[in-house]
């Protein structure tokens, strides 16, 4: 039933994709795709409107595929054309960030245990104080403090890697 309609797609398609053979192509993977369709016993009401619609698609997805191929050959470019890795790829920025981490890491470490715990409880867990005070047994406002001095001994380790100065204690002048 479906053969009647195949030199008509054929010269839709051949019209579409100015290919003869890419058009070939398209209309065997409508056919595919709508005999697939017809096996699943479905009720196919309009066979001719769906082939028309299924060949639309697939002429969509080939093009779709096409653009995503159609770039240069970095290995035709030269070294100096090749576009740059993505900042966080880059061997200096890797480098950085991981000497960033360590130093994040030894300033929570260095924090006292009770600190570093409430700390570590509220950033990394995200726990409200409430909760890390009743699970820590302590007051609600110490474990303000522990975070608070938690976030000031990151934010001194965090001008330390920027080359700033750390801020001076309050109530002290230079």
């Amino acid at each position: 039933m479906l053969e009647r309609y195949y030199r008509e797609l054929l010269n839709f398609c051949s019209r579409r994709v100015k290919d003869r053979d890419a058009a070939a192509e398209v209309v065997q993977e409508s056919y595919a795709r709508v005999l697939a369709i017809q096996r699943s016993e479905v009720a196919i009401h309009e066979p001719r409107a769906l082939l028309y619609q299924t060949a639309r698609h697939v002429m969509v997805d080939q093009h779709r595929r096409e653009l995503l191929r159609s770039h240069d050959d970095l290995a035709a470019l030269a070294e100096a054309d090749h576009p740059p890795a993505p900042v966080h790829q880059q061997p200096d920025a890797a480098f950085a960030s991981s000497q960033a981490l360590e130093a994040y890491a030894a300033t929570i470490e260095a924090l006292p245990p009770r600190c570093r715990e409430a700390f570590v409880l509220h950033v990394f867990d995200g726990l409200p104080q409430a909760q890390i005070a009743e699970r820590m047994g302590a007051s609600i406002s110490m474990v303000e403090k522990h975070i608070a001095r938690g976030r000031m001994a990151c934010r001194a380790c965090q001008l330390q890697i920027q080359g700033q100065p750390p801020p001076l204690p309050a109530g002290r002048k230079k």
